[in-house]
């Protein structure tokens, strides 16, 4: 699968991936930073993304989900720093290996904590 992870998700994420069947990719590696969702869903398309990996809730409500390129997975954390998303790893990576065609999943943080 080949997944895209925001620009908002700290770049260090993609190392979890390592050993992981998947082609992951930053919104940086592809030079893309700054650029809008909508212009963002089309490079996504044109380059062949299966996934956009986002901390942003609000896509769903900004973007017409029967629309969308690829799927769209939320990680509802908390705060968005390394140690909160890393938690997530586990549950998106069995999304990940088990592909649906629901184009929005949400992936929530659950009762584990992170201490600050």
């Amino acid at each position: 699968m080949k997944i895209l992870l925001d620009e908002n998700i700290d770049v260090r994420f993609k190392r979890l991936f390592l050993g992981s069947p998947h082609e992951v990719y930053t919104v940086r590696d592809m030079e893309w930073t700054g650029i809008k969702n909508g212009e963002l869903l089309q490079l996504i398309k044109d380059n062949n993304f299966n996934c956009w990996v986002v901390v942003d809730k609000n896509i769903p409500h900004q973007q017409n989900v029967s629309k969308l390129p690829c799927t769209v997975i939320v990680l509802n954390v908390f705060r968005n720093t390394l140690e909160h998303i890393t938690l997530l790893i586990p549950e998106l990576l069995a999304v990940l290996n088990d592909p649906s065609e629901t184009k929005v999943l949400i992936i929530p943080s659950d009762k584990r904590t992170v201490k600050d």
